[in-house]
């Protein structure tokens, strides 16, 4: 059976690709969805690392948003895909490569412990304004605090390098410049530009199960030998 391992961003919780990841399993797919929120970057790459591992078949692994970050630092995935996501080379940061959007920044809201939450009615026109009402209330309802740290994050491997990746463009988003995001493109095998906010998979969550369907037509994903890596 074919896998997906779906990595959320910050403030954003597994629960947020509910309705992308039963669409895919309808589709016939085994569908993982880590919980991060692990307290740095290197927490959250062991975690979708681990995820990864247990599958028994290299996943197609996509990272949304500061996500990308995190399945930079995998390996054993048989594609990646980045979601209007980071893309860091030797000694970068999400933070570093340009971070959040000022509209974003303008919705992070400090909290007393050094985390920080987003302003409810700042972030629905950010994150989901292109979404139907009903759903984009709903996703922002699901945000949660986030801990200090985690953009500034550098990670120990690139595997965009040695590993099939595809870059989806969100041309309309309001939290990450698609101008960075045309950037960092560039460093991946393919690239799509839809035109689409900063979270797609809450309004069209079918443009990423017609993505996920073709790569998984277009590739023949070597097994894992029998000490459970996979031949490069």
């Amino acid at each position: 059976m074919a896998a997906v391992v779906l990595v959320h961003g910050l403030y954003h919780r597994p629960e947020h690709f509910a309705e992308l990841a039963e669409r895919l399993r309808t589709a016939g797919m085994e569908v993982v969805v880590p919980e991060l929120h692990r307290g740095s970057l290197s927490a959250d790459t062991a975690a979708v690392q681990a995820a990864i591992e247990v599958l028994p078949e290299p996943p197609i692994v996509l990272g949304h948003s500061y996500g990308g970050s995190v399945i930079t630092g995998v390996h054993g995935a048989g594609h990646l895909v980045y979601l209007a996501a980071f893309v860091p080379d030797v000694g970068e940061s999400a933070a570093g490569l340009g971070g959040a959007s000022p509209q974003l920044r303008d919705a992070i809201v400090p909290e007393p412990d050094g985390s920080t939450s987003l302003h409810p009615g700042r972030a629905i026109d950010t994150l989901f304004g292109d979404g139907p009402e009903p759903l984009a209330a709903r996703a922002v309802g699901l945000l949660r605090t986030q801990a200090p740290g985690c953009g500034r994050g550098v990670p120990e491997r690139h595997s965009w390098k040695d590993t099939p990746s595809t870059y989806v463009v969100c041309a309309r988003d309001r939290a990450i410049d698609p101008g960075l995001q045309r950037r960092m493109a560039s460093r991946c095998t393919d690239v799509r530009e839809w035109q689409t906010g900063h979270s797609p998979f809450v309004g069209r969550p079918d443009l990423i199960v017609e993505l996920v369907l073709e790569l998984l037509a277009t590739r023949n994903p070597p097994r894992r030998n029998e000490a459970g890596t996979t031949p490069r």
